[in-house]
């Protein structure tokens, strides 16, 4: 099969502005390519593939970057600023995608979405977030009357914020488990991954690090500098070590030294790239009932699920995080979450897509 690939315009492959969709595409080209499909993948300028992805072909685009859903109010109006760099990789895509199988488009926008009901070209895509916007929404449910299957999602909970959708495909996601070293270490620090935003709630994790007297180690891109300095005057000095955004083997190298990762979104997470990160490097976590994680963290054996919100009791399991065995968060990633696994439900999908418009 011969795919094109639309990256995120929120920020260049690499920049980690990106946020989990860089993670997964990278999973995802890997796992195609090791299946013997061709990739050919739009991204910003400056964007680089992982090093084992050397055999897709990086197509680049310059512009300016989308605003993300997540910075924008539900019922905000589309945006499409001059020189849009989403329309320029959009354009390119479909030209690309004349001689290709299936265009697969991995932004969160209004404009792709749209562009499939304009196009005969298959247009198939990964929806990477709940509902952000209620334009989105109502576009997804347009679309979904004339085309059923081409949206596919990472979780249950997170295709449950687009009800209209009737058996919604569900893709998961995957990891080059290579990539992550298991690392049986009991006593280590506590650990927090993630871009630092409000929507992502690294007060409560904070919080929980002073209560226990210890610092808390955070790494991933300081996206909401406001926001940092406003979470490290509520707390000690010290309790929170930045430890700065990191590529995947720096990152997994320091993670799997950690005896638990803590994951505090104030909102549905679509899926949770991180938990599975620290899983692969045989890092129990503990997070919030919330989106995707609920479906990924497998209570009292992987790690702990808190209510929303329940900080108190997440300090609790953080207390008996020994009892989890290291080994069986390893061996949940292994079962169901490398490239493989994920590149073949993918691919599946793919295969209705292109069926409907035959």
């Amino acid at each position: 099969m011969r795919i094109v690939l639309i990256s995120t315009p929120i920020g260049f492959l690499g920049s980690g502005k990106g946020g989990g969709v860089e993670l997964t595409l990278n999973s995802l080209v890997s796992g195609l390519v090791s299946l013997g499909h061709s990739v050919e993948v739009i991204a910003p300028k400056n964007s680089k593939l992982s090093e084992s992805n050397e055999k897709a072909k990086l197509y680049f685009v310059e512009g300016e970057d989308q605003i993300s859903w997540q910075h924008q109010n539900y019922n905000s109006p589309i945006s499409i600023p001059d020189n849009s760099l989403l329309a320029g990789m959009l354009e390119k895509g479909l030209n690309i995608a004349k001689q290709a199988d299936v265009l697969l488009n991995m932004s969160y926008d209004w404009l792709p979405i749209w562009m499939t009901l304009n196009v005969e070209i298959p247009i198939a895509h990964i929806i990477s977030m709940g509902s952000e916007s209620s334009a989105i929404r109502n576009l997804i449910s347009k679309v979904y009357a004339k085309y059923p299957d081409n949206f596919a999602f990472h979780s249950k909970l997170q295709a449950n914020d687009y009800p209209f959708i009737k058996n919604p495909t569900i893709i998961g996601n995957g990891f080059e488990l290579d990539n992550y070293t298991f690392q049986n270490t009991l006593k280590g620090p506590l650990a927090w991954v993630g871009r630092v935003a409000e929507e992502k709630g690294l007060e409560d994790a904070a919080y929980i690090a002073n209560e226990l007297g210890e610092k808390l180690n955070v790494w991933g891109l300081i996206e909401d500098k406001t926001y940092a300095s406003k979470i490290e005057k509520l707390f000690p000095q010290g309790t929170i070590d930045w430890r700065g955004f990191l590529a995947t083997n720096d990152l997994q190298k320091e993670l799997g030294k950690c005896r638990v990762l803590l994951n505090t979104p104030k909102w549905n997470e679509a899926y949770g790239n991180v938990i599975v990160e620290a899983l692969a490097c045989g890092v129990p976590v503990v997070a919030y009932k919330r989106g995707g994680p609920s479906e990924i963290i497998q209570h009292g054996k992987t790690g702990y699920l808190a209510d929303p919100d329940d900080k108190e009791t997440m300090l609790s399991y953080v207390k008996t995080i020994e009892k989890i065995k290291r080994k069986n968060c390893r061996a949940w990633v292994e079962k169901n979450a490398s490239t493989d696994i994920f590149a073949n439900k993918v691919l599946n999908w793919l295969n209705v897509v292109i069926n409907e418009y035959k």
